[in-house]
C-alpha cells in the first residue's frame, strides 16, 4: 500500500483515539467533525494518492478538536476539510501550506477576512460550490428557452452580482434580481423575481437558502411554473428541478492531485480552485410537470465537453 494512514485510521473516527505527539508524516488532514462527507473525501484522497503516487506517502487524519491538542506537526502539506478546520489552520503557525476545501467560496472568503490573510500558495483553497459561468451553462443546457435568470441576492453571494451579469450578458441573457440581505425581505424579494424570471438560480448564501426557507421557496416557484436550479442535491429531492454540485468524493479526488504535486516539490494554486468534476442532479417528476425530459449524466457530459474535459 503506498500510502498509510498514520495513527487515527479512517475507521477509528468511530472509536475514541487520541493524538498527543505524532512524527513527521506527508500530509495532515484536519476535518471539522466527525460526518460521512468528511470521511468519504479524506477515503477518496488516500485512495488517489495510493493510485497515483509512486512514493510512500504517509497520512494523518485528525478532527479539528484533536488538531487542537496535538504537539507542532511537520508535514509537506495540510488539508482542511469544512470552515471551522480552515479557521483553525488558519490561526496556526505552520511549516507548509494549507489547501482548504470542501467549504464553499464565501466561506474561505470569510476565513481570510477573519485571519488577515490573502489566498497564497501557502494557503488557498479548492471550493464546494461550482463557477457562475458552469451554472449558466447547465440552465443553457437544459432550458434553451429561458432568457431572464432570476436571483435572490443574500449578504454572501451579494459579492457575485458584478460577476453574474456580465457573464449573463456575455450569453444574451438578463437578470431578474431583488436583494433578501435584510430579514424579513426575502419572500417579498422572490415574487418580485418569479414574476419575472424564466428560472431561479439559487445561489448558496444561507441567509437565503436554508431549511427554513426552501420549503417556501420551492412553493413560490412551482405555482409560479418557475424551475429551481439549485446548488444541493437535496434540494432536488424538495422539488428543485436540477442541481449542479461536486461530491466529497470527486472534492477528495482533486485534493489529491493537488497534494501530489506539492509532495512532488511544486507550488500549491495560490489562486483558490473549482472542482474540475461535479455532478448534476435531476428531479424526473418536476421536469415531467414542465413538460421537459433531461438527463443528469447526459447534462455533465455535455458541460465537460464545453469545458474540453477530455
Amino acid at each position: 500500500m503506498l500510502v498509510r494512514l498514520r495513527f487515527l485510521l479512517l475507521s477509528c473516527w468511530l472509536g475514541c483515539c487520541v493524538v498527543t505527539t505524532v512524527q513527521a508524516t506527508s500530509v495532515v488532514i484536519v476535518s471539522s467533525e466527525r460526518s460521512p462527507a468528511y470521511a468519504q473525501a479524506a477515503q477518496a484522497l488516500v485512495s488517489e494518492l495510493e493510485r497515483s503516487g509512486g512514493s510512500h506517502y504517509e497520512v494523518l487524519l485528525l478532527t479539528a478538536t484533536e488538531f487542537a491538542g496535538v504537539t507542532p506537526l511537520k508535514a509537506k502539506l495540510f488539508v482542511a476539510f469544512g470552515a471551522q478546520a480552515a479557521q483553525l489552520l488558519a490561526q496556526a503557525t505552520l511549516p507548509a501550506p494549507v489547501l482548504c476545501a470542501l467549504l464553499p467560496r464565501s466561506s474561505f472568503e470569510r476565513v481570510l477576512r477573519s485571519s488577515g490573510r490573502k489566498a497564497s500558495s501557502q494557503f488557498s483553497a479548492l471550493y464546494l460550490d461550482q463557477p457562475l459561468s458552469r451554472q449558466l451553462d447547465l440552465i443553457a443546457l437544459a432550458l434553451p428557452e429561458a432568457r431572464r435568470i432570476g436571483v435572490l441576492w443574500g449578504p454572501e453571494s451579494k459579492a457575485q452580482a458584478l460577476a453574474l451579469s456580465a457573464l449573463a450578458q456575455a450569453r444574451g441573457l438578463s437578470l431578474a434580481a431583488a436583494s433578501a440581505e435584510q430579514e424579513g425581505q426575502l419572500f417579498a424579494a422572490l415574487k418580485t423575481v418569479v414574476e419575472g424570471a424564466d428560472v431561479l438560480l439559487a445561489l448558496a448564501d444561507p441567509q437565503v437558502f436554508n431549511s427554513s426557507s426552501i420549503q417556501n421557496i420551492l412553493l413560490t416557484a412551482f405555482r409560479a411554473k418557475v424551475p429551481l436550479v439549485a446548488f444541493s442535491p437535496a434540494y432536488v429531492q424538495a422539488g428543485a428541478l436540477l442541481a449542479l454540485h461536486v461530491t466529497p468524493e470527486q472534492i477528495g479526488q482533486q485534493a489529491a492531485t493537488l497534494a501530489a504535486a506539492v509532495l512532488q516539490g511544486k507550488a500549491l494554486s495560490a489562486t483558490p480552485l473549482y472542482s474540475q468534476d461535479f455532478s448534476v442532479a435531476v428531479n424526473d417528476h418536476v421536469a415531467r410537470s414542465l413538460g421537459l425530459k433531461l438527463d443528469a449524466a447526459a447534462l455533465r457530459k455535455q458541460l465537460l465537453a464545453r469545458e474540453g474535459a477530455p
